[in-house]
């Protein structure tokens, strides 16, 4: 099957230029061409392999009623990671991943539907009516600052899908939550991380803003892809996709 993935757009925007060989993860070998001036160079092949994996089970995934979490703390990718979810209308985490986000379901709930009550008394005139001026700014900020720490994941229904992660390494906690619930987790994946944490490995560099802008956009079509697409078991299509990787 011909791949959609246009490894020449990847090898342009740097996806290929992993980290230097004395930081690599021997782990990472498989998905290592070559070495070139001191650095580990991706195979784009392998990068090709694994969206062309990743990307239908998140299609169906998302065809199915699943969410899918994104996750990117970094600083220099995180604005691309948060508008990437926000126009695939996804929740996300940009800022720091809060722990218990998925295995301590009650403590979020509870601050989540708190500052829902507090907007919706906001844009109501409910807090302006009751305070005072400095009042209601003191309630305004209390919104500001929830909505930084669960602002992207006050529409999460439940235990999302899947977990989109842009750095393992930075984003080990998020990863060790998905594990603990099952929850599969793709992932773009540096010379230097550990991809045995990962079930959807997408080989490639996580520094590099167009490379990981590239990646994004094969993600983010697929998840808008999703909702026209046949439904199917997701069940069905994990074991699918996983197959797929045994192969290879």
């Amino acid at each position: 099957m011909t791949s959609n993935v246009d490894i020449k757009a990847l090898f342009e925007s740097g996806v290929h230029f992993g980290h230097k060989t004395s930081h690599w993860n021997p782990k990472m070998a498989q998905y290592i061409h070559s070495k070139r001036q001191e650095s580990h160079i991706i195979d784009l092949v392998k990068t090709v392999e694994g969206l062309d994996v990743a990307l239908p089970f998140l299609s169906r995934l998302v065809a199915n009623g699943k969410q899918v979490l994104f996750v990117g703390t970094k600083k220099h990718t995180k604005d691309i990671i948060r508008e990437t979810a926000i126009a695939a209308k996804q929740p996300y985490v940009t800022e720091r991943w809060l722990g218990g986000t998925l295995t301590n379901v009650a403590t979020i709930t509870k601050q989540i539907k708190k500052l829902k009550d507090l907007e919706k008394r906001m844009a109501s005139g409910d807090l302006e009516k009751r305070y005072s001026k400095l009042e209601v700014q003191r309630f305004q900020e209390e919104i500001d600052d929830l909505n930084i720490k669960y602002g992207g994941i006050k529409d999460l229904n439940g235990k999302p899908g899947a977990l989109l992660i842009v750095d393992v390494i930075g984003d080990a906690n998020a990863i060790k939550e998905a594990k603990t619930l099952g929850i599969p987790v793709i992932a773009i994946v540096d010379t230097n991380a550990d991809p045995t944490l990962i079930d959807y490995v997408i080989p490639g560099n996580d520094d590099a803003i167009k490379g990981v802008q590239l990646i994004l956009d094969y993600i983010s079509a697929a998840i808008s892809g999703g909702t026209n697409s046949i439904k199917e078991p997701v069940e069905k299509v994990a074991e699918k996709t996983i197959d797929k990787t045994k192969e290879k």
